[in-house]
């Protein structure tokens, strides 16, 4: 493999196409003796490692669906995998974009693949393949691929994309509802902040762990905005569906455009909150200046049975039974 960072967008269609596209690359990688992550859905897994066979125990398989769903959460994980390689060339496929995501989902995946670009760019080998299935995904989500990808493979091998200029997006969250609650605060005030996430959490019958998770997320937040942000900030806090919506607005500037995607080391005392806001939440977006007119962070937290659906409902019974 040619050493260096090679970020290429392979669509697909169906799941016969999906095989046939991406078998190939997974057989030359282990007849290279490559480290080989491929974090996709399980059905998908299913697929690959199938057409594997024996080989299959030759590749490391991670359920996208968990590992991806804050997308924030992916580049670490990569990086995790590029660094256990211990200079060995690596390769990769990695599916964060499924149908079914939301609008804001989408968004933030498609900042993860341009951030791809930057967290990756000095690698010294390190080959990674975006299937994007064309037959579901909406137009929107495939432009984005060929607009983040220096490489797309539209079914004719892979070539340089046409679309790529190495921008990073920042597109405008969505407005705050009307209905929203909103808390000015500072230093003195963060108790407010965490009375206020409690309450909305309790609300939607978040249980007692998510709750103090959703606070302690939240929480780091503001303290943020305290040391970081001027001293005070603004929460708007409202809920959709099963979800509990939180932004965090302050008068400071986030930099780094990786931050919180970086594990922190042992010894680092700063730099932890947005990493563990990113660990600890379903998404997180963050908008900052000059993209943004104020420096922004919302996070998204679902609640416990909107995310494991029938099976929450089917541990809770059994909770139940059993006090």
């Amino acid at each position: 493999m040619a050493g260096g960072w090679h970020h290429e967008a392979v669509l697909y269609d169906g799941a016969g196409s999906y095989v046939e596209r991406l078998l190939p690359f997974l057989r030359a990688g282990i007849e290279r003796d490559e480290a080989i992550m491929v974090a996709v859905a399980p059905d998908r897994i299913g697929l690959l490692t199938r057409a594997l066979g024996a080989d299959a125990d030759r590749v490391r398989f991670v359920d996208m669906r968990g590992m991806g769903r804050n997308p924030a959460r992916i580049i670490p994980a990569w990086q995790a995998f590029v660094d256990a390689a211990g200079g060995r060339p690596a390769r990769g496929i990695g599916e964060p974009v499924w149908p079914g995501r939301t609008a804001d989902e989408l968004q933030e995946c498609t900042l993860h693949e341009a951030l791809l670009n930057v967290a990756f760019a000095d690698a010294a080998a390190f080959r990674l393949l975006c299937p994007y299935d064309r037959t579901r995904l909406p137009d929107r989500a495939l432009d984005s691929a060929r607009a983040t990808h220096p490489v797309i493979d539209e079914g004719v091998g892979g070539c340089p994309s046409g679309c790529f200029g190495g921008e990073l997006p920042a597109p405008a969250l969505s407005a705050v509802p009307g209905e929203a609650r909103r808390i000015g605060f500072d230093g003195q005030r963060l108790g407010d902040v965490r009375r206020a996430v409690a309450d909305e959490a309790t609300q939607l019958d978040f249980s007692e762990r998510q709750r103090d998770t959703a606070v302690l997320a939240v929480n780091e937040l503001a303290a943020n905005s305290v040391r970081h942000g001027g001293g005070h900030g603004e929460l708007h806090i409202w809920s959709d569906g099963d979800e509990l919506i939180c932004e965090v607005r302050d008068a400071g500037v986030i930099g780094d455009r990786l931050a919180g995607r970086r594990r922190p080391d042992l010894e680092q005392l700063g730099g932890r909150g947005l990493w563990m806001v990113n660990q600890l939440c379903d998404l997180v977006q963050i908008r900052t200046p000059p993209a943004s007119a104020v420096n922004t962070v919302r996070v998204r937290i679902r609640a416990e049975r909107a995310r494991h659906g029938r099976d929450y409902e089917r541990r809770a019974r059994i909770a139940s039974a059993t006090r």
